[in-house]
């Protein structure tokens, strides 16, 4: 179970970047230029400072149908993070068996993966590069998760949302331990459904949706510190199943005030996953 009193953990103070209260929908543009007269993001940040609470004294205690995440040990065989055909050819192979021994799946399919390399003074997707993210969010939404079934799988689609389906990411180091800008994840029993804001991602060719967070003062924050490359972390970012279980897991990097100077700058992937159980 977990623990019954995560304020007895240790913890850092940081500051998190939330969605600041707006009116209309929040959107931003993964291209540039955007729309004539349309700004690349219309987001209004609130960097609230926060306490993130060291999660590997109960490390075990932690669940991902109960907080929404959790930290696992995983192995891998892969030698090259950055070579993409290893990645698929390994890398998908051994996280899709690793969560369906995880989740009791019946099936699980990997639809992409996202490797990033902070480089300080950089733009996100600047020349593709990706940063850590470090704006407070979720992946998907009560919209977005079912909508990316009927994405791939448009003949089973409605056979298959009639069982349950999640959505699980699995982030892990590249390079370790963590000590430059590690995640930090929320416990999704603290978040209220009006915390969680829809945000369009516009692309060229298509409008996709993820969750934006509005800051709570009980909002639960928990990261791992010095994460190994044998470790991974899995993020709830939907689940079908509204029966109490953890549906969302807010997340997001931040810069912890405990990073040595000298510390190499984070290096991670994350894989998306959609897990499917029977009806």
């Amino acid at each position: 179970m977990a623990p019954a009193r995560l304020e007895d953990l240790p913890a850092v103070e940081a500051e998190l970047t939330y969605l600041a209260p707006m009116a209309g929908t929040p959107r931003t543009y993964t291209y540039d230029p955007p729309p004539a007269g349309e700004p690349r993001s219309n987001l209004v940040d609130d960097r609230r400072r926060v306490a993130i609470h060291d999660g590997r004294p109960e490390a075990a205690a932690f669940g991902l149908d109960k907080e929404g995440f959790a930290l696992v040990g995983q192995p891998s065989a892969v030698r090259d993070f950055y070579d993409d055909e290893e990645i698929r050819r390994v890398y998908y192979p051994e996280a899709a068996e690793f969560l369906r021994a995880a989740t009791g799946a019946d099936r699980v399919f990997i639809y992409d993966h996202t490797v990033r390399r902070r480089v300080p003074g950089a733009a996100d997707r600047d020349n593709g590069l990706r940063q850590p993210a470090t704006r407070v969010h979720v992946d998907q939404t009560v919209k977005s998760g079912p909508q990316r079934v009927r994405d791939f799988f448009p003949d089973e689609a409605e056979a298959l949302l009639r069982g349950r389906v999640q959505i699980v990411n699995l982030w892990r180091p590249i390079r370790g331990p963590v000590r430059d800008t590690p995640l930090a994840v929320c416990d999704a029993r603290s978040v209220a459904p009006d915390d969680l804001v829809a945000q369009e991602l516009v692309y060229p060719d298509r409008t996709g949706e993820i969750y934006s967070v509005t800051y709570r003062p009980s909002h639960a924050w928990v990261y791992f510190p010095d994460m190994r490359t044998d470790e991974a972390l899995l993020l709830k970012c939907y689940d079908s199943a509204a029966d109490g279980r953890a549906r969302f897991a807010p997340h997001t990097a931040f810069a912890d005030p405990t990073t040595p100077a000298d510390a190499p700058p984070r290096e991670s992937i994350e894989i998306r996953t959609l897990v499917f159980h029977h009806a």
